[in-house]
This record gives C-alpha cells, structure tokens and sequence, in this order.
C-alpha cells in the first residue's frame, strides 16, 4: 500500500542513549510508515534541558542510522520551536482554554490530602483546582488548560452537535463524560481527563513547555497523521485530543505497542539504568532487531542482512496491521 498522506514520526528524548525498550517503539514506527509507503521522521524532544546530557541526540541518530531506521527528512529539535508553541498557549489564552497556576507540588499535595485523595505510585496527581478561579493575590506561575470548562463547553463544537443536541443538559456536556478513541493496538479507550487528571500544565514555572502542548503542536506542524509509540504513553492521548481540538487540529491516529518490562514488572527506562543498545557490529544490529521485532509479536525469520530483516518485517506488519487504521476521530460519545 501507498500512502502519500501517511507521514509518522519517531520522537525520543535525548536523556539518554536508546535501549531495548525505546528501541522497540522506533522500529514499530518506521515499519508502520514503511508498510503503509509512508513518510517517517525523527524529531529530538529536548525541551527539557537540564534532563539532556550534551550530544546524547547525536548518539540515538547515530544508533538509528546503524540500524538502518533512517528519517525521511533531517531531523528537527524541539529546542528550536519556541515560537510555535508560544503562539499556541497565546491561542489558548484568548480563548479562555488557559489559565495562570501558583500553585507548588506541596499546595497540590495538601489540597488533595484535605480532600481524602489518596495518591497512588506512578499515577497522576489530579489537579485540584485551586488556581481555577483566580490567583488570589499569589504569583501565576505556570499555565494550565482548563478542562473541565473545555469538556463542559467545548464539546458540543469538537462532536458537530445540532442545536438540539447542544442543550446544556445533553449528555456530552456533562463534566464526567469521558472522552473515548480507538487505538490501532489497544482497541477501544476511554478516560475523564477532570477527575483522572484534571487542569494539565501547558507551560511550567521555569518557562519550560509541557510535553501534551509541545508534542500536539509539533504533530500537527509537521503533519503526523499517525502517532505509534509505547503504551506508557497512551495515557497522555486524551490531553492531546483536547488540546487538538481546542486549537482547532485534526487529530492523528494512535497506536500504542506492547513496553519491555524488566523482571519485576517495571518498565524498562533510562532512569532505572536500562543499557544502552550495542550496534558496533552486525551481530549486534541484528541482535537487537531481532529481539525488538519479537516483542512486536513479528517472527525472527532467517535473514542475514539488515535489509532483508527489515523487508520481512515490514511484510508481516503489513499484513497484521494495515487494515487497523481507522481513524481516532478525536473525543466521541
């Protein structure tokens, strides 16, 4: 199949080298776009600097070129794309979507604990609220999107309502609507971005942009029509279709793949000291493949040579998965 509409994206951070586990999502990507006769692009998220050691983007290029995942196009750093993301939060601003936060991870901490949360490990801390009507005297200083106002409002625009259907007691303007997609690997999703996470940062206390606002503008500036990238990541989807349709973007399409798990069930990451994936020598390039190709449910097979590897693969993952591209079509009922 060819599809010239087709254009995915691989997009690591530079904080460390790739590894098994990142390793994995970038061959799911390039084989996606290969299989659909696609565009595949590398773009280095490096918006948080402290976080990324000087020329560790220049290593994970240099691992992809040796296992022959090369991008379409050079490559972009999101460093170099303040001013996008500037004019999206101003868009935001205007449109009443955004709002500015003093609140410090203690204040979010005791307002929760006042309200009997209980917060549990790797899950999100729920946004209480408290800067949402007003700073009351203190200092704004992040910003955050308003989604409860957004879910309440702005939905009945995002779903093409009529004007029946846009009362203020329909269904899917209630706030504890969730928003529902389809994703190409996990199947159907569904989440109250309100009450599961709440009021997200667009841009952080140090002036550093936030991830939902940096990538959603990056995808849609360059095109992305489908997003694949590991399921720790599917978490973040519904922020994004928000903010996607709050600056008036079309959604891409998402597919979440399976993560590398370390022995005792946490995720393979560069914080816990995953390796670095060796690609010195064909046997090493081959080795990894092969391993990353498995944890996609693809078969080794007995190819000799990264090409012929490569040309299998993006076969068997065409035959699996390029009927399963319906659209997102961004928050349903």
């Amino acid at each position: 199949m060819t599809s010239s509409a087709y254009t995915g994206r691989f997009a690591p951070s530079p904080t460390g080298p790739l590894h098994a586990g990142s390793l994995v999502a970038a061959l799911a990507s390039w084989l996606d776009a290969r299989a659909h006769g696609g565009t595949w692009l590398v773009r280095i998220e490096d918006i948080d600097p402290p976080r990324c050691p000087q020329g560790m983007d220049q290593e994970i290029l240099r691992q992809l070129h040796a296992l022959q995942l090369v991008p379409d196009a050079p490559p972009q750093w999101q460093s170099a794309r303040h001013g996008l993301y500037a004019q999206a939060l101003a868009q935001l601003q205007d449109a009443g979507w955004a709002y500015p936060c003093a609140c410090t991870r203690r204040d979010m901490d005791a307002a929760l604990a006042a309200q009997g949360y209980l917060h549990e490990r790797h899950g999100e801390r729920p946004y209480p609220g408290t800067c949402r009507d007003g700073l009351h005297g203190k200092t704004g200083r992040s910003w955050r999107f308003h989604t409860q106002r957004y879910q309440h409002h702005a939905l009945a625009e995002a779903a093409d309502l009529d004007q029946e259907a846009a009362r203020p007691d329909h269904p899917l303007l209630q706030r504890d609507q969730p928003l529902h997609w389809q994703d190409r690997w996990l199947g159907p999703m569904q989440q109250d971005v309100a009450a599961h996470v709440g009021d997200f940062v667009l841009q952080r206390a140090d002036g550093l942009w936030a991830y939902q606002l940096a990538v959603v503008v990056d995808d849609a500036e360059q095109g992305i029509s489908d997003v694949v990238r590991g399921a720790d990541l599917a978490d973040n989807t519904p922020r994004q279709l928000l903010l996607q349709q709050a600056l008036g973007l079309t959604a891409p399409r998402y597919m979440h793949t399976p993560l590398v798990l370390q022995a005792n069930g946490e995720k393979l990451s560069k914080g816990l000291g995953a390796p670095a994936v060796m690609v010195d020598s064909t046997e090493q390039r081959m080795g990894v493949l092969r391993q990353s190709a498995q944890y996609l449910g693809l078969e080794a097979g007995n190819a000799s040579t990264l090409p012929d590897a490569l040309a299998g693969w993006t076969a068997q993952w065409a035959r699996r998965h390029l009927g399963n591209t319906a659209a997102t079509g961004g928050p349903v009922p």
